[in-house]
């Protein structure tokens, strides 16, 4: 008898429900075949890592006798922290990075968002340990007289160069370690596009302000420790064991305290997995997990030691660029200034320590510069999906651009600048990569293909001798302060520091004039620019602190009371600020101008002056009244 068959046309129970297969993973790539036309030795890491770390210490080796320029003062010459080495390095990591500096002026953070950035300053510290560490007791006299003629200065330049060794050596292990995560992480079946990249990085002229600039050690170790993650994390995803995930774990958290840019890892970690590995979208998922985990607790930190932006600083032109921009003009000049860097990276000319107010004028969104910047940006947007989709190389380059873009760009994030060659460093890494991708594909398509490799060839070697005679010469302005900015004047003069670093320059010479007719040359010099970058910006403390002092030089106690007085008015609080209208009392009262004496020491006494300050303002003054000046 034939059994009953159901409305399913199924026999019996109910019918069993068929099992989804699991998506497969993406097949790798091919295997990667070396080109029997092109040198075996070529595609070996070791030759690589040579090629790539001689030229990436060669090109720079002619700043070993530098010595401190632009931000070397605030984070090295000027920071009690460094100088204590070993006994500081907890207050290193417990405090802003320029902690010390703000110390020193009786400030506090000055930047929006603050900068938590202890790692480079930690290195610093420990290389004074070895230099000669400043004993507690003696640090604050180190740290007020340094930039002062003399010993002290003598040794701080001496330091300085045995500093910029080092930034050397830390700029071409970054780069070996680079070379070594393109070929590992991201292209593992082209090691010749890997090794393309990192020459194109290695010598790119963009590069100059942050090996030549010690201060700059914190974007090497970014690079360096970011590299490293992806490194550590691959590994682990390869060969799972769980000594690579820690090891990756340890070196996100370092390229976080090298510097903020270490957040990009949680959106380019799973990227590169995505694109770079036969893998699933839940693979990618559970790679970054525990990266999260380590960015919650670096958060946690960076929230308890970092103060708030200091009111009075919100004003500042010079923290807040844009703070005098109207209507759309912040949002038109953000737009526009991104598109700068873009510039830079394909023609790096010229180059400039300083990008500050004024030296970028504010726009509107009638500038044609806005909207060019606009369509380049979603266009590379537009490229990113389109590659994103054939899983192409381009599209981690093109993330790697601009996820670092966005941090630095100001669009999202106000950096306290409006822009900085420094601040590019990463994005270049996903632009030599780009670079490098398309000379690839040029050298595939030409034909035939011996002509393909040498038109490729001939285009690295050009690139290479024009990259590195750019690099070489601008290291020779990164030697101090003074080089950098008579140079750099050329190309912004409308800067307000770069105006106040060449006025500056100008009155120190004249503290080595001989002949008091060319140190009265050198002096009015400095004025002229002081007086140009108050002109820029009129509430400019330091350009009205610095030209009091010049004209105190030139025996203008009038002149240099008016100076020191704006300053009172816009920051009561400078150091030695009563000290100063002291001595312009003293030349008041040594011209016989016994009126404007005591106005200048009454001033000094309603200051925050030493004691002994205090008691010779009052006996100065007791002076006079027993003369029967002083009513």
């Amino acid at each position: 008898m034939a059994k009953k068959i159901n409305k399913n046309n199924q026999i019996g129970a109910r019918p069993v429900q068929p099992v989804k297969p699991k998506k497969a993973p993406v097949a790798a790539p091919a295997p990667f075949v070396p080109d029997p036309k092109i040198p075996a030795w070529l595609y070996s890491f070791k030759v690589q890592a040579v090629i790539v770390g001689f030229l990436a210490f060669a090109l720079y080796a002619n700043t070993f006798q530098h010595e401190y320029a632009l931000d070397d003062t605030i984070v090295i010459a000027k920071n009690a922290y460094v100088y204590e080495g070993f006994t500081r390095l907890d207050s290193i990591f417990t405090t802003d990075t320029y902690g010390g500096y703000y110390k020193l002026f009786n400030s506090s953070n000055q930047l929006a968002g603050g900068r938590y950035r202890p790692l480079s300053i930690a290195t610093f510290a420990i290389e004074q340990q070895f230099l000669g560490a400043i004993p507690e007791k003696k640090v604050d006299s180190v740290v007020a007289h340094a930039g002062e003629f003399g010993p002290q200065e003598d040794k701080l330049n001496h330091d300085m160069h045995v500093r910029h060794v080092f930034n050397v050596l830390w700029y071409t292990l970054s780069v070996i370690v680079l070379l070594y995560f393109l070929r590992y992480v991201v292209l593992k079946n082209n090691p010749l596009i890997a090794f393309m990249a990192a020459i194109l990085f290695a010598i790119h002229p963009i590069h100059t302000e942050v090996v030549a600039n010690v201060k700059s050690r914190d974007e090497i170790l970014s690079i360096l420790f970011i590299c490293t993650t992806f490194i550590c994390a691959f590994k682990y995803y390869d060969l799972k064991e769980k000594k690579w995930l820690i090891a990756g774990l340890i070196s996100f958290f370092l390229a976080l305290l090298s510097k903020e840019y270490g957040i990009s890892l949680l959106v380019l970690l799973p990227l590169a997995l995505y694109l770079c590995r036969p893998s699933l979208i839940e693979d990618c998922i559970k790679l970054v997990l525990p990266y999260l985990a380590v960015f919650a607790i670096y958060f946690v930190i960076r929230k308890l030691i970092v103060a708030p932006m200091s009111p009075d600083a919100v004003e500042d032109i010079l923290n807040n660029p844009y703070a005098l921009a109207a209507g759309h003009e912040e949002k038109a000049t953000q737009i526009s200034t991104t598109l700068n860097y873009l510039k830079l990276l394909i023609f790096p000319h010229p180059l400039s320590a300083d990008y500050s107010y004024n030296s970028i004028p504010y726009k509107d969104f009638s500038d044609l510069q806005v909207w060019l910047s606009l369509v380049v940006h979603i266009g590379l947007i537009y490229l990113f999906f389109y590659y994103l989709k054939r899983k192409s190389v381009m599209a981690f380059a093109i993330a790697f651009y601009l996820l670092n873009l966005l941090l630095i760009c100001n669009i999202f994030f106000n950096i306290g600048g409006t822009m900085g060659e420094r601040l590019i460093y990463h994005s270049s890494v996903g632009f030599a990569l780009a670079v490098a991708f398309f000379l690839n594909m040029a050298m595939e398509k030409i034909k035939p293909a011996a002509t393909g490799k040498m038109v490729v060839a001939g285009c690295m070697v050009l690139i290479i001798g024009l990259c590195s005679y750019k690099t070489i010469d601008r290291n020779k302005y990164w030697k101090n302060d003074q080089t950098l900015f008579f140079e750099d004047i050329k190309v912004q003069p409308n800067s307000v520091l770069v105006n106040a670093d060449v006025a500056s320059s100008y009155v120190n010479n004249a503290e080595l004039d001989k002949d008091d007719k060319q140190k009265e040359i050198d002096i009015r010099k400095g004025i002229w620019y002081f007086s140009k970058a108050i002109e820029i910006n009129p509430k400019f403390v330091s350009g009205y602190l610095n030209r009091g002092m010049a004209y105190f030089k030139l025996r203008q106690p009038d002149s240099a009371y008016y100076n020191l007085d704006q300053v009172r008015q816009l920051y009561p609080r400078y150091p030695k600020l009563g000290e100063m209208f002291y001595n312009v009392g003293v030349n008041f009262y040594v011209d016989k101008k016994y009126s404007q004496a005591i106005l200048a020491w009454k001033t000094c006494l309603t200051m925050d002056i030493t004691p002994q300050i205090r008691g010779q303002a009052q006996n100065a003054l007791t002076v006079l009244a027993n003369q029967g000046i002083v009513r």
